[in-house]
């Protein structure tokens, strides 16, 4: 197991855990062992793997994991009880994330509690799992709605107490990036306890908020592969490290190369195929079709990719039909070994034009093909 306590930012992919949690999605334990593996050898550095209290073939699962020998760290959720930590211990893990409800609408409507009650159950819960050497994580579940005072008191409880980070979830996936900057930022300024950010897509914006958390002083983030979740999902890894990679100019040191094999492979083991225009790793995101964005391109790629194809493991489309131009066209003609001149070029972008209008989608190379050798074809 890789040491992670240094300043860098630590990705912890809960694809295992948080993914499974979607409506209707099981993985095997062949597939989770599949997908840590894969998650291990691009180089994310935690994963949740997990719920030890939900029963013996789930702490099967877990210890499966753990003897898998994996650079990443393994890390399960729980509640804060003790019954629940002492499974995570059944299973051999060293790092636990313990969950608490943190807002005033769940501490009244869902524990029936209060916040002193919640701040006791802090002491005990992390107490114990700090007596049997646990790393551990203070998960603040429906932080986003939490009274920020109200976080601080339990981030000191937790840091005096001996905790190693505090988990802020916008579990309803409410707010939004300037919110959600705004939250950690106060957070982190009343605070030296290392801030987690954990987002959901209810909104659209999990992966913003998740990066806006980051730029806001968070040096752990959650992700899953594809943006599984509950409800609308979490925050993209695939998104979350280019956006880093790209827009922030911060290396998620992952081997991006291997994404979209691992997104096709977590689409079919969830039954939740990857959108061929899903960000980052559709199959289609590199297409081109349009006139003005295909000649841009095949006069320099960077003049429409704001990075290689290649570097999640894609490879560039160009796509013949209604809004092609002369340039794509000729391109994709040479391919086939078809020469037209100017004017004959011109005649034949409106055949192809005319039939992606009339069958309301573009030309395969074999309808290409067929349609100069019909007797359309202007000599």
């Amino acid at each position: 197991m890789q040491n992670l306590e240094t300043d860098k930012l630590i990705i912890d992919d809960t694809t295992l855990r948080d993914g499974e949690q979607t409506a209707g999605v099981v993985f095997s334990l062949e597939e989770k062992k599949h997908i840590a593996r894969m998650l291990d050898e691009i180089g994310v550095g935690e994963l949740e793997c997990g719920i030890p209290a939900m029963g013996k073939q789930e702490q099967a699962s877990i210890r499966a994991l753990v003897d898998m020998g994996l650079r990443a760290r393994l890390i399960t959720w729980n509640r804060a009880v003790i019954a629940d930590i002492k499974a995570s211990l059944a299973t051999g893990v060293q790092a636990v994330d313990i969950s608490l409800s943190v807002s005033d609408l769940h501490i009244k409507h869902k524990l029936g509690k209060s916040r002193r009650w919640v701040a006791e159950q802090l002491k005990v819960a992390l107490g114990f799992a700090k007596q049997h050497n646990l790393y551990v994580s203070i998960g603040g579940e429906d932080a986003s709605r939490a009274d920020p005072d109200f976080l601080v008191e339990l981030l000191q409880i937790a840091q005096r107490e001996g905790a190693d980070r505090f988990r802020f979830c916008d579990t309803l996936g409410i707010l939004d990036p300037f919110s959600t900057y705004e939250k950690i930022s106060y957070l982190r300024a009343r605070s030296t306890l290392d801030l987690e950010i954990h987002t959901h897509n209810d909104l659209g914006m999990a992966t913003a908020n998740a990066i806006a958390g980051i730029k806001a002083g968070a040096r752990f983030v959650n992700t899953t592969v594809n943006g599984l979740g509950e409800r609308a999902g979490n925050a993209a890894l695939e998104e979350v490290a280019m956006a880093l990679k790209h827009a922030c100019q911060i290396d998620p040191q992952l081997d991006t190369s291997r994404f979209v094999e691992l997104s096709r492979y977590v689409g079919e083991a969830s039954g939740r195929p990857v959108p061929a225009w899903k960000a980052v790793v559709g199959e289609k995101v590199f297409s081109h079709e349009s006139g003005l964005h295909a000649d841009g391109v095949l006069k320099n790629p960077h003049n429409y990719e704001g990075y290689d194809p290649a570097e999640v493991g894609l490879s560039r489309h160009m796509v013949i039909g209604k809004h092609s131009g002369r340039h794509g066209l000729q391109d994709r003609l040479a391919k086939l070994g078809i020469s037209l001149g100017s004017q004959q070029l011109v005649i034949f972008l409106e055949q192809v034009r005319a039939f992606a209008q009339s069958n309301k989608r573009p030309l395969s190379d074999r309808e290409l093909v067929h349609l100069y050798h019909s007797p359309k074809k202007v000599a």
